[in-house]
Formats: C-alpha cells, structure tokens, sequence
C-alpha cells in the first residue's frame, strides 16, 4: 500500500513556498535526515519556478498539479502543466542552459533536480505541457507504509 497526496494550485510565485513546505510535511512521516528533506525541497521549488517562468511565462491564470507518493522508502514527486512545453529537453538539461536568458536565470533547475534525486524523468510537449516525474529513496529511519 502507498500513501499519496495531490495539490493543484495557481501558478503564482508565493505558491512555490506552499509546494515546498506541503510535501516536506507530507514526507516527514518517513522521519526524513535534514539533508533529505532539503534536497527535496530544493527540487520541489526548483520544478515549481521552472513551471511559473518557463511553462506560464509569469501568467497566474494558470495551475500546476503536484503529486507525492510514498511507497517504502521511496518517494514519487509529480509536477504537471499545462504550459509551453519544452523545445529541447536535452538541451535543457544541461547545466547553465536557460530559455529565459534576459532574466538572469541560472541554467541549474535540472541539474540540481538530477542531482538531489535518483531518477527524473521528463515528458514534454511543445504548447501542451510538461510532466517532470522524480523519485529518491531514504534512509529507512522506521515503519511506514509498505
């Protein structure tokens, strides 16, 4: 049996905070180390900004889906929209890679999303949307739901 939950939420930039600190509630049952939680809010808020920048274009019209299950030790992140889409997910998977250049963004979203997670996965369609699925094993700490 796994435990899940699922947000949807305005793509506005104060929901960010609302995503990060809502899944770090929802994982804390697995009695998370420090670091974990902050790799995964880290990642969280990092797919969250990516959605309201690059998918809506800083248009609050718009929402995001976000998805967190728990199986085990594992932990399954969803991020949905209906955005954009990405061009090019190779390309912007590499690091210092930016659609947004003259905003001074960083190019490092999916860098530190690939690095604090064990997999990602990212399926995107020109003008549709994308759906960035990620996946991290804990430390097991104590029993939760198998």
């Amino acid at each position: 049996m796994k435990n899940q939950m699922r947000l949807e939420f305005s793509s506005v930039s104060e929901n960010e905070a609302f995503a990060r600190v809502a899944v770090a509630a929802f994982i804390s049952q697995l009695d998370p180390t420090l670091d974990e939680v902050t790799e995964v809010k880290t990642v969280v808020s990092e797919a969250v900004t990516n959605a309201i920048i690059h998918a809506y274009h800083n248009e609050p019209d718009h929402k995001i889906i976000l998805a967190c299950a728990i199986d085990g030790n594992e932990v399954k992140l969803s991020i949905e929209d209906s955005g954009a889409g990405i061009e090019d997910i190779d390309a912007a998977r590499e690091p210092l890679y930016t659609s947004k250049p003259e905003l001074e963004r960083s190019g490092m979203g999916f860098t530190i999303i690939e690095n604090f997670m064990d997999a990602v996965d990212i399926t995107s369609q020109p003008g549709k949307g994308t759906i960035l699925e990620m996946t991290k094993q804990f430390i097991k700490t104590k029993t939760v739901y198998n």
